[in-house]
């Protein structure tokens, strides 16, 4: 298993993204802090994945694909769109792969790669938002947009969420 982490928009919405995915073990949905000047705690989460299942360069497309990866808006400090790194391997490999995607997008993607230097969970009951509800409005109107997309785009990726 390897892991990475991921932040962009609601860690509600990023938690159940990859949560549908084949190969991802564990979506810990919370708080990642980073090193200054992004070392605020912002909504993420961490993901265990097996890359022989599911690649990491396809992990981060979809991410770039289901947040708003490429605004600079007002809410960047609580919900900093980045992919936070385990180590100096995995930072320079993520850097390649989002540089790689750069073509793919019309405006410049502001996604940052970061050091994980911290984590704080999120409270029980906001863990598995999706999976525990999937009726919710939040989940209806922001989430299963995403999840559609995902079945849509990436669909031998795609599984339910467990």
């Amino acid at each position: 298993m390897s892991k990475i982490g991921f932040g962009g928009g609601c860690h509600w919405c990023t938690e159940a993204v990859f949560q549908t995915l084949r190969g991802v073990a564990c979506v810990t949905q919370g708080f990642i802090q980073s090193t200054p000047p992004h070392d605020t705690f912002s909504e993420a989460v961490i993901v265990d994945y097996d890359p022989d299942t599911i690649p990491l360069d396809i992990l981060i497309a979809i991410h770039l694909r289901t947040h708003a990866s490429t605004s600079p808006h007002k809410m960047r400090g609580k919900y900093r769109s980045a992919v936070y790194t385990f180590s100096d391997a995995q930072t320079a490999e993520v850097k390649s792969l989002i540089k790689a995607e750069h073509p793919n997008f019309e405006a410049p993607l502001v996604t940052l790669t970061l050091t994980h230097i911290a984590f704080k969970a999120s409270d029980t009951r906001f863990q598995n938002y999706y999976a525990t509800d999937a009726e919710r409005p939040f989940c209806t109107t922001y989430i299963e947009p995403k999840l559609a997309k995902i079945r849509r785009e990436y669909g031998n990726y795609a599984s339910s969420i467990t």
